[in-house]
């Protein structure tokens, strides 16, 4: 057979510059044509497509010509990138990376990027095709998941703190209760009593401070007005700030309402405008402002979804820097000099803003001042209307059989002693598993069980039910900061609960209030 005569297919020329840049124009990503020049200032950019202008604030002509390197901000992505101009060809797998680039107006965008040669019809290559695409957004949702993961592990750790430093402050402050109650202690002592007292009082604030930030601590939450409340504050805080510095309000959140405890919003806000106060000189101002927000559709960090209510303290005072506010909630945290701040104000801030279902942030730049932001979800409802002395243990008259749980020793035998001096039959044991071997070993008339739910509470809600079943008329006391009606079971007038640190004579009256109404 003839041979068949075969048509030679003619060879495909590389696209021009022309036709690469028409083509790059239709990217959704930013993409720089370079050619492959390398020199000081990297690879000269030959064209810069609309996506990439968007993306960094450069327009295109202001970017032909020069070198690249300038609009990365890591010195090593270039250094990277004339490694891999030696031994790569077309073909071979492009160059990844990311990093910071630089935008036109002096900010940064963090982008992940590839660079590959294009093929050339003979000889070295003469161009590059580097694409970007703008990852600033993920990385900002990657560093609020690190800082509150930074913050809810440092939270359990100043929670955990906060419940054993709690147990040293009750028999600190229940034991100056019981001297204060003595006649010679009180004639010869009364003086250094009351300023024992006085210091565990302040080491109590500063526990509930870091309860607050753990979100450990039992809230009383109402329905509060948002604008009615910032004005009934106003006078007070307008004090905090002194004679020379000013307090104003723009209050435009109108019939708005949210749930929170008023007392801890309250302290919310005083933290605020002392903090707003050390950073402002003579004559500067804070200006409280609230609104009303429209449900959100997503974003990083918005806070709630639904319809919130926001509140602002906003000041013209010296501002912070990045790393400041990086650390700014953390507990113990402070830039004021020594002995002029524990560094837990904002912790407390933080941590009665996430307890009451808000969300926080802060804007500020050295020498622009500082706004925070305080967002809430708004509800519906009618608005609620909105002492240290050291006094003597009062005389309740006990005469029931008490069972006393309670895992600090410490503890266990202060409340021990205090009950059985006021006239009650006590059983002290550590655990609920005690007091089991302990009934089962000696059966008691128990009237009033004295437990912490907190731990065990299983336990604890099986001993229950098993005294209960013996002697319907069982009340109990719960000393925990877990709220109330901890037991579902129990009849609400059987039970109440005292949050930790409580004063004795609280815990007195609570037992004799229990035991009255199961007697009458």
């Amino acid at each position: 057979m003839p041979a068949v005569a075969r048509t030679a297919r003619p060879k495909r020329r590389p696209p021009s510059v022309e036709q690469l840049a028409a083509a790059l124009e239709a990217l959704g990503d930013g993409v720089l044509l370079l050619a492959n020049a390398p020199g000081r200032g990297g690879l000269p950019i030959v064209h810069a497509n609309a996506a990439f202008e968007t993306m960094s604030g450069h327009g295109a002509a202001s970017l032909v010509g020069r070198g690249h390197q300038f609009l990365h901000v890591e010195r090593d992505a270039s250094t990277k990138l004339r490694r891999w101009l030696k031994t790569a060809g077309p073909g071979d797998p492009v160059l990844r990376g990311e990093g910071h680039l630089k935008r036109s107006d002096g900010s940064r965008l963090y982008a992940s990027w590839t660079v590959g040669l294009l093929p050339a019809a003979r000889g070295r290559p003469a161009h590059l095709v580097a694409t970007y695409h703008d990852m600033t957004a993920k990385q900002r949702l990657q560093e609020d998941l690190l800082h509150a993961q930074r913050l809810e592990a440092v939270g359990r750790l100043a929670g955990g703190v906060a419940h054993d430093f709690n147990n040293l402050l009750s028999v600190i402050n229940g034991y100056c209760e019981i001297m204060a109650g003595l006649p010679a202690v009180r004639r010869h002592a009364a003086r250094q009593l009351h300023e024992i007292h006085q210091a565990g009082q302040k080491a109590t604030a500063l526990v509930r401070r870091l309860l607050a930030f753990s979100r450990r601590q039992t809230l009383s939450p109402q329905v509060v007005r948002l604008d009615q409340f910032v004005r009934d504050n106003a006078d007070i805080l307008g004090r905090l700030l002194g004679p020379d510095k000013h307090l104003h309000l723009r209050l435009a959140a109108g019939d708005a309402n949210l749930r929170v405890d008023p007392a801890q919003l309250q302290q919310v806000l005083v933290n605020l405008v002392v903090n707003a106060r050390d950073a402002l000189a003579p004559g500067g101002a804070v200006t409280l402002g609230t609104a009303q927000r429209a449900p959100q559709r997503g974003g990083v960090g918005d806070g709630p979804r639904g319809a919130c209510v926001e509140l602002t303290v906003a000041d013209n005072g010296s501002g912070m820097d990045t790393e400041t506010q990086a650390h700014l909630f953390e507990p113990f945290f402070t830039t004021k000099d020594e002995g002029r701040g524990t560094g837990l104000g904002l912790a407390l801030v933080y941590g009665i803003v996430q307890q009451s279902g808000g969300h926080i942030a802060v804007r500020s730049a050295l020498g622009a001042g500082t706004t925070f932001t305080l967002r809430f979800p708004r509800v519906r409802g009618q608005a609620a209307p909105l002492s240290g002395a050291l006094a003597p243990l009062p005389s309740t008259k006990g005469r029931e059989t008490v069972l006393l749980i309670e895992a600090d020793e410490v503890v266990r035998k202060m409340l021990a002693g205090i009950l059985t001096a006021d006239g009650y039959r006590v059983h002290p044991v550590e655990t609920p598993a005690a007091a089991v071997a302990l009934i089962e070993r000696q059966p008691l008339p128990v009237d009033l069980v004295i437990v912490d739910p907190a731990h065990r509470h299983a336990a604890a809600e099986a001993l229950v039910r098993r005294l209960r079943a013996d002697r319907p008329g069982l009340c109990v006391l719960c000393t925990s900061s877990s709220g109330a009606n901890p037991f579902p079971a129990l009849p609400a007038d059987a039970q109440t609960a005292l949050v930790k640190p409580y004063a004795l004579s609280a815990l007195l009256h609570a037992a004799r209030g229990l035991l009255d109404r199961a007697r009458g």
